[in-house]
């Protein structure tokens, strides 16, 4: 299985190398970037099944991101190997990606991108040779796949003391979520006619309980100009008033959760506000999934025939799902702020999807802070209303505080493209009616 991996590693690194300053196009086209060779998987990973842990982890090592090996080595957690599954995008985004898939282009600025229609903005295999394909790679990341529209009608976020084992206390929320630009499936298509704000997508979440958070909203813009100022409002129930979200407020602490506003779908600043570089391919284990086949929580949904994810491990800080084989890219990005509380992100793109579903955060001193944990599931196999859609869903996630052992967990039901989501849903003076 070793040498196995070894190979498959080598034949992409041979691909970079022939792509100098650029992303190398397959002769048929951009759609073979959504490929998935359950043959090749099957051959490096270990069987379905198969738990690594303490005991055997040696045998797997090469296959896990060395920190996290050094979490199973102490016996915080383990990990079950699930089949290989390929998680294939809506045909419309692929079929976007082959027909506008090398047009697009990087301009002077970092947050400058040019000529982007639809699909995969920088498709084909990214090269060690190329300097800017770490900034290729995170506008990958930002414009991936996910719906023109999704909601989360639950979400229950539980915060969780390490030391003493313990569930301090629990938070519920709904989000909702719209692509405003680059829409691929749900009319309108291309672009939705009215956007005063000139942004590419918005996002709303609204703490509903406990009592001291209930009513605090927030609503966050993507720019579709990156070089424009970040866009972003809170209400705060108790002053009854809507605050503007000052750039420094998005790292501070969420609600006292282990999550800053930056790290919500992976990262939600400015991709000019960091510095991108690729730091190569490989193959490693990510949380991907089929949520029907996972052991289940107590929790069921209100509204759906659904059960969340459940946690385990130590202090029951990781999502307890299983893992499958996948190749990615590492992607790291370093902030440009001198203020900024982060030395570095440090992301596995997979890349299939081109979604962050492991991440890594250094302290200013480089020192390892946390763990970014986000289990997949796939659409196929969820809520009715997913199957087909093509979109990955963020099933559970984890922020594991490895500095002040603190973790907090997110159970969420993801529903895509519902049809009760309205552009009005994203109006500043929104918040307001909200709070009343």
């Amino acid at each position: 299985m070793k040498n196995s991996l070894t190979r498959a590693v080598v034949r992409g690194l041979r691909v970079s190398v022939a792509g100098v300053f650029t992303f190398v196009a397959a002769p048929a086209g951009w759609a073979g970037d959504f490929d998935f060779n359950v043959a090749e998987i099957q051959e490096m990973a270990p069987a379905p099944g198969t738990v690594i842990g303490a005991d055997n982890l040696e045998q797997y090592r090469q296959l896990l991101d060395p920190d996290f090996a050094d979490l199973v080595v102490k016996n915080w957690v383990s990990i079950a190997v699930g089949e290989p599954l390929s998680f294939d995008p809506h045909p419309n985004y692929v079929a976007a990606t082959q027909q506008y898939g090398g047009q697009t282009q990087l301009g002077e600025k970092p947050g400058d991108l040019l000529n982007y229609t639809a699909g995969r903005p920088f498709p084909g295999e990214p090269s060690l040779d190329d300097p800017r394909a770490g900034d290729k790679l995170i506008w990958n990341m930002r414009y991936a796949y996910a719906g023109d529209s999704g909601a989360i009608p639950e979400m229950y976020w539980g915060y969780r003391q390490m030391r003493t084992q313990t569930l301090e206390r629990t938070l519920t929320f709904t989000a909702v979520g719209m692509r405003f630009m680059y829409r691929h499936v749900v009319d309108p298509v291309p672009h939705v006619e009215r956007n005063p704000y000139a942004v590419f997508s918005a996002f709303t979440l609204t703490a509903e309980d406990p009592g001291d958070v209930s009513g605090t909203k927030i609503l966050i813009f993507y720019n579709s100009d990156d070089n424009a100022e970040e866009q972003g409002w809170m209400y705060v129930p108790n002053l009854r008033r809507v605050r503007r979200i000052a750039t420094t407020t998005r790292t501070d602490s969420f609600l006292g959760s282990d999550l800053m506003i930056e790290d919500f779908l992976g990262y939600s600043g400015r991709i000019r506000d960091m510095k991108w570089t690729y730091k190569g391919p490989t193959y490693v284990m990510l949380p991907m999934y089929r949520h029907d086949q996972q052991q289940h929580a107590d929790l069921k949904a209100r509204k759906y025939d659904y059960q969340f994810v459940d946690f385990g491990g130590y202090s029951s800080c990781f999502p307890n799902v299983s893992w499958q084989l996948r190749k990615a890219h590492i992607l790291e990005g370093e902030p440009t702020r001198s203020d900024h509380p982060l030395s570095k992100r440090y992301f596995y793109l997979d890349a299939q999807t081109m979604l962050p579903v492991f991440g890594k955060t250094y302290d200013r001193a480089g020192t390892l802070w946390k763990m970014l944990i986000g289990g997949v599931a796939h659409p196929d196999y969820h809520v009715p209303q997913n199957k087909g859609t093509g979109v990955p869903l963020l099933d559970s996630s984890a922020a594991i505080d490895l500095q002040n052992q603190h973790c907090t967990t997110l159970q969420m039901l993801h529903v895509t493209n519902p049809d009760n989501i309205d552009q009005k849903d994203f109006e500043p003076s929104v918040l307001n009616e909200t709070g009343r």
